[in-house]
């Protein structure tokens, strides 16, 4: 049975006076990660505010602001039945795609009404290029970082974001809005990107996740590079002092149903953990640390199937070995 939804799925659009790339952004694709709808609410402000102060302002191609998950963003839930970045896969698609609305539910109604979107918006605009801004946080504390396809322009937007690039991550997971939006499921080029803004309630991960939209829009052909400020660079490469340019998923903790997980407190994103190390304890008893790596996104929430991810800085990095059983 079809829920109702309360809130708008399109945050905003901007359409500038040349042709040019689409670049679709989502946020709240997770329910409980609001910083990436404040940010591009802020975004589009912005947008409409510029011309009049700034009469040399000059931009190409439009930029559509999505909410994700409607549902679950109006109870604060990262999901209720599905987590949403998980459902872009061919066999869902094609099953929501063949449903009469009317039979689906919460995510299942949120993935059809999103590409239905997407598809009428690729449609009316007809651009030379879609690109794709995933905005996520963490429920960890700790760096910032971008997650890229093996497209090499995937790449590039996300190194031009300043934070931690981490490739791979296509390899560990399924179904989500990386592995869909590519060439082979739109009539143009397409290319997705992924932004992790740090910790889920840090004011701050709103501001990086404007500087993360602003710097795709100029690293995209959108906006010139001299309409950009300098801040926008500064935020993100001072959260991401220290870390790794880039770095590749060694392991992923899956969680399964009744594994009773239990992260131990206090790990943050990037922190460095040696093999052995207890991480965590399900009902099997302690989870180690596979090899020496860095740890990111401990699972310090009830909802999730990941309960931490393991990479490595990519010059010492091998490839990603699926978690065991």
């Amino acid at each position: 049975m079809a829920q109702s939804l309360s809130m708008e799925r399109i945050i905003g659009r901007y359409t500038s006076p040349h042709k040019g790339p689409l670049l679709i952004c989502f946020g709240g694709m997770h329910g409980n990660e609001q910083a990436g709808v404040k940010a591009l609410e802020t975004v589009f402000h912005l947008l409409e505010r510029e011309p009049l102060v700034n009469p040399d302002f000059n931009s190409t191609g439009r930029l559509l602001g999505l909410r994700g998950n409607r549902q679950a963003s109006s109870r604060h839930k990262r999901y209720f039945e599905h987590d949403l970045n998980r459902l872009w896969r061919p066999d869902v698609i094609e099953r929501v795609r063949a449903a009469h609305p009317a039979d689906l539910r919460f995510e299942e109604l949120e993935l059809r009404e999103l590409i239905e979107c997407i598809e009428r918006e690729v449609a009316d605009y007809q651009p030379d290029q879609l690109i794709v801004l995933d905005l996520h946080t963490t429920t960890a504390d700790g760096g910032i970082f971008g997650i890229a396809t093996d497209d090499a322009e995937s790449i590039r937007i996300a190194k031009a974001m300043h934070a931690p690039v981490i490739t791979g991550m296509l390899k560990g997971l399924q179904g989500t809005v990386l592995h869909y939006f590519n060439a082979e499921n739109f009539p143009c080029p397409t290319v997705a990107a992924g932004f992790e803004a740090g910790q889920h309630d840090d004011p701050l991960s709103i501001n990086r996740c404007i500087a993360a939209i602003i710097n795709c829009m100029r690293t995209v052909g959108c906006v010139d590079a001299d309409d950009v400020e300098n801040r926008h660079d500064e935020l993100l490469i001072a959260y991401s002092e220290g870390l790794p340019k880039v770095a590749e998923l060694r392991y992923i903790h899956r969680i399964k149903n009744n594994d009773e997980f239990r992260m131990k407190p206090g790990y943050r994103n990037f922190q460095p953990v040696v093999k052995g190390e207890v991480l965590a304890y399900d009902r099997f008893g302690p989870v180690q640390a596979t090899e020496d790596a860095l740890i990111l996104m401990p699972l310090y929430q009830s909802q999730g199937d990941d309960g931490f991810f393991l990479v490595k800085p990519n010059e010492v990095a091998t490839p990603y070995l699926p978690a065991a059983g």
